[in-house]
């Protein structure tokens, strides 16, 4: 007859069980160890304990403390067990076996934690180049070709807040509360109220006057942030379409190895188009691994003339999704992308083979340089005028900086290797995205402020990276020397 098995409290141990045994030989704690031991913590300027406030008088003496290397180990756990917050992570520091074995069975409060991470940020970036160089180091990185993108995540603040200001709605008000206020100032010169000494400004118009200056203080704060939408607590958030709705949030950005599925450049932004961030992206990649990939792709929210000649002036090889109309074999055959620029005799040929020359120079509005602008002076001797401009003059096309580099683009995306290329854009980039907000939850930022949201969001691509790590350590593919 079977056994029924029960918890036996009476159990008692000749010799007590080692801490050492508590965990399997490939348990996560132990790849959090493995790790943690290979990064040189003393380069990265951690800020703890004593150290902190000053509370070591030269002779070794004052109030214990945890180390730089502890507290890191919890939060680097805890973030690949899905854990974001302080509270929660000090509850797993008591109660998950893996966590008791990895700090030595210490148990630092939820303070001890939040102030390490709040005093640290920077430093939380450098454990995220730390753990992309493991991967270069033991050449695991393929280099061959990376992806950009970028994804939007909810601010900390709410975005439904009374608190939240909105430049319509307070101009609005503030044109009604002056209405307001000399309607009031008319009745009391109606009645012939003169001011004097001791006179007190009847209370409406006190209270009034000073909704007035609390709004033109809201719109001059909406003024210096640039930004129609603000919240005062969380004056750098910025709304941006989430899922079906505008919300405050911010624009995490990442550069994904296709090989690995590793993060190896990461930044945050508050402006809700990605057009702009290539090239600091591509300056991060090369800041983390001396070099960019053989080929980055990004889709056609990076498309601008002036990212694609910078890379190009970089030697940094980029493949960016070109809009639908200028795209080879798309474009439309007067596109100005189909003129042909001869640089010995400095003249545009256009598809039908009319010549348009030098006219005048022009600044260009945006970046503030100047270009060459073409004319066509053959408008009557062509018969496709009409399709081609509707310019009375004739058609112009503008020699911009990057001419050169947006045509070599062009030549490159019509080639059928680098087309499959930059379908793989999706495979790469949008799945850590994915496994980041949807499998591992994470929704929203929870500390406040950009510098606040970088540090969480180097911090989350630093546990999504271990995790792709922790998988060929398991298999034997990662060899990492034993911490102590």
């Amino acid at each position: 007859m079977s056994k029924e098995i029960k918890a036996d409290y009476t159990k008692t141990y000749l010799f007590p069980p080692s801490v050492e045994d508590w965990v399997d030989a490939d348990h996560p704690a132990r790849f959090i160890r493995a790790v943690v031991g290979e990064l040189d913590l003393d380069q990265y300027g951690f800020k703890v304990g004593r150290r902190e406030h000053g509370m070591d008088n030269g002779a070794g003496q004052g109030r214990p403390y945890y180390s730089d290397e502890l507290l890191l180990k919890a939060w680097l756990y805890g973030y690949m067990s899905g854990i974001w917050s302080s509270r929660k992570l000090e509850k797993a520091c008591r109660e998950n076996v893996g966590l008791i074995w990895l700090l030595g069975t210490e148990e630092p409060d939820h303070n001890t934690l939040w102030r390490f991470w709040q005093r640290n940020r920077q430093s939380l970036r450098q454990v995220f180049r730390g753990v992309v160089r493991i991967g270069l180091q033991t050449k695991l990185l393929g280099m061959v070709l990376h992806a950009v993108d970028g994804t939007k995540i909810q601010a900390r603040c709410s975005s439904r807040s009374k608190q939240v200001l909105r430049g319509r709605e307070l101009t609005k008000q503030l044109q009604q509360i002056e209405q307001v206020i000399e309607e009031i100032e008319a009745e009391i010169a109606a009645h012939g109220e003169e001011p004097g000494e001791g006179y007190r400004l009847p209370e409406k118009l006190r209270d009034n006057n000073k909704l007035r200056e609390e709004i033109r203080e809201a719109l001059r704060v909406l003024k210096e942030e640039d930004t129609a939408t603000v919240h005062p607590k969380e004056r750098e958030a910025r709304m941006m379409k989430l899922g079906a709705e505008k919300r405050l949030g911010y624009n995490a950005q990442a550069v994904v190895d296709e090989k690995t599925g590793m993060v190896v450049a990461e930044k945050v932004v508050n402006a809700a188009a990605d057009q702009g961030e290539l090239d600091g992206m591509l300056d991060e990649t090369e800041k983390n691994l001396g070099k960019t990939a053989e080929d980055t792709v990004a889709d056609k929210g990076y498309r601008s003339d002036e990212a694609i000649g910078k890379a190009y002036e970089k030697k940094q090889s980029v493949l960016v999704h070109l809009y639908e109309n200028e795209q080879p074999g798309k474009a439309d055959r007067y596109h100005k992308c189909n003129f042909q620029y001869d640089e010995q005799i400095d003249v545009f040929i256009c598809p039908e083979g009319k010549r348009l020359t030098f006219e005048r120079e022009a600044t260009q509005w945006r970046q503030g340089w100047k270009q060459r602008v073409y004319r066509c002076r053959q408008l009557h001797n062509c018969p496709k005028a009409s399709e081609c401009s509707q310019d009375a003059r004739g058609r112009t096309v503008a020699l911009g900086r990057y001419w050169k580099a947006v045509q070599e683009q062009r030549e490159r995306q019509s080639q059928e290797g680098n087309r499959g290329k930059m379908w793989k854009r999706r495979t790469i980039v949008e799945l850590v995205f994915a496994q980041i907000k949807h499998n591992s939850g994470f929704r929203r930022y929870t500390f406040p402020g950009l510098s606040g949201v970088q540090a969480q969001w180097s911090f989350l691509c630093t546990a999504h990276n271990l995790k792709k790590l922790y998988a060929l350590w398991k298999q034997g593919n990662l060899a990492l020397d034993p911490a102590t």
